[in-house]
């Protein structure tokens, strides 16, 4: 069973890379990043909460998340998951354009990794402390050294490293949302309501920033017609979702590094089917994809104790 949601955890990088990439060329559409997220965010609270209306686990949902914020059982704090995702969306639209899906993902892999280790650590909400073994961190060496190494396929100009700061802190942020998506879920008993949620505050929360920024001046492009670049938030449920069932029967780091596997196979295929000005495929690309599925496997998989004498 502990592969099954492994496999489903890798699904689920594979929709955070392809969300990544849609943001960006919407974000590059429209000339505005935070208003490509908002965009992203309120299609995936659409789809969401008719869902939330439609379906009974979604209404028994709420009214458990109601009840368990009421009576004090689930912390409000837990309820704010959705600014992360905000960070992590606008992230997107803000340095995919520029940094290319590549070493986009080097800066969320790292932050995700790292910061996976220390919640994983401490323990978050429901999330007992787990021990940290050699193990497990020689699993994120490999991963980071996995993106690392996709990131050298497509060049490294040293004018981006301030930009890759941005998805660094949006990496960390990631795995709080896992944990924090997984305390909801606890009391909700539901996927659909932890990721209605989700979208409600990030949703609020972006449509403020970009109120401010039109009222700064920012001049908008006209919404393009490619049916495809409005994905994003179909595709954000998806890792959502996942992420909030998965970390409890694999933890953040297992779930961080199983997505992060994801990330870079569904990079390495779009760059193959749909490539990117100034990011082609090489070798070193198809190295960075089997050392990332080389750290789930070195992490994830648990040894045997040793049979009795």
């Amino acid at each position: 069973m502990r592969l099954v949601w492994i496999l489903a955890a890798f699904v689920g990088g594979l929709a955070m890379a392809a969300q990544s990439r849609v943001n960006g060329e919407l974000a590059v559409r429209i000339g505005d990043g935070t208003t490509a997220a908002l965009i992203s965010f309120g299609l995936g609270l659409t789809l969401v909460g008719l869902l939330s209306l439609v379906l009974p686990a979604g209404r028994a949902g709420a009214r458990r998340m109601v009840v368990a914020l009421r009576e004090g059982r689930l912390r409000w704090w837990y309820a704010l998951t959705g600014l992360f995702g905000a960070v992590v969306v606008a992230s997107q639209g803000l340095a995919v354009p520029t940094l290319g899906v590549a070493l986009f993902t080097v800066g969320i892999v790292a932050g995700q990794t790292l910061s996976g280790l220390a919640v994983d650590r401490m323990g978050i909400g429901v999330l007992a402390a787990k021990r940290i073994t050699p193990q497990r961190v020689l699993g994120a060496l490999v991963t980071i050294a996995a993106v690392g190494v996709g990131a050298a396929a497509g060049g490294f100009q040293s004018s981006s490293m301030l930009l890759v700061l941005l998805p660094l802190v949006a990496g960390m942020l990631i795995a709080l949302q896992q944990a924090f998506a997984g305390q909801v879920h606890h009391h909700t008993q539901s996927a659909l309501t932890q990721t209605t949620s989700n979208f409600l505050v990030g949703t609020l929360a972006l449509a403020v920033v970009v109120a401010v920024r039109l009222a700064s001046g920012v001049e908008l492009q006209p919404l393009p017609a490619e049916w495809w670049l409005y994905l994003g938030g179909p595709l954000g449920c998806v890792f959502i979702a996942i992420a909030a069932v998965a970390v409890h029967r694999i933890g953040v780091l297992a779930l961080g590094l199983a997505s992060i596997a994801g990330q870079v196979v569904m990079a390495l295929a779009l760059d193959l089917v749909a490539p990117t000005s100034g990011h082609p495929v090489s070798v070193l690309s198809y190295v960075g994809a089997g050392l990332a599925i080389a750290g789930v496997a070195v992490s994830t998989v648990r040894r045997r104790p040793p049979a009795a004498a």
